[in-house]
């Protein structure tokens, strides 16, 4: 069975390390998918979901943030500003970062602050969607 190093790194912590038969991150013009043996390579991250399939076949699940993958030799390393796992994320906090962030971007803002509160509510989306599915996100 083919497998790959694969090292997951949050800005706090060493968020997973060790092996992984598939890996799928979400980048910018979609996904893309890793397996074993994957061309060299720096990949940018975006905002969403990433699933890593372990080397018995269950799949895991996690919130990520903005950050860059590289493929070097058999190994993957991830550096994200966060990752969590669906049982990590206090749905609540989560509720109030998205609607805080509603409600900034309902405010007058300069370009910066806007793409800084747009970032924030991607952030609070993702983590929600990962943790109670995408059925009750949206109550506008």
């Amino acid at each position: 069975m083919d497998t790959f190093g694969l090292r997951i790194i949050a800005s706090d912590k060493v968020f997973f390390n060790g092996r992984c038969k598939k890996l799928t991150i979400p980048v910018p013009d979609g996904e893309k998918g890793v397996l074993a043996h994957h061309e060299n390579m720096v990949i940018a991250i975006v905002v969403g979901i990433a699933r890593m399939e372990s080397i018995e076949g269950e799949v895991t699940e996690v919130a990520v943030g903005t950050g860059f993958a590289e493929i070097v030799n058999n190994r993957v390393t991830l550096i994200v500003d966060t990752a969590e796992r669906p049982e990590d994320i206090d749905v609540r906090h989560a509720r109030e970062q998205r609607e805080h962030a509603e409600e900034r971007m309902r405010q007058k803002q300069s370009i910066q602050e806007y793409y800084h509160t747009q970032a924030s509510l991607a952030r609070a989306m993702n983590r929600l969607k990962l943790a109670q599915g995408a059925t009750d996100l949206i109550h506008y």
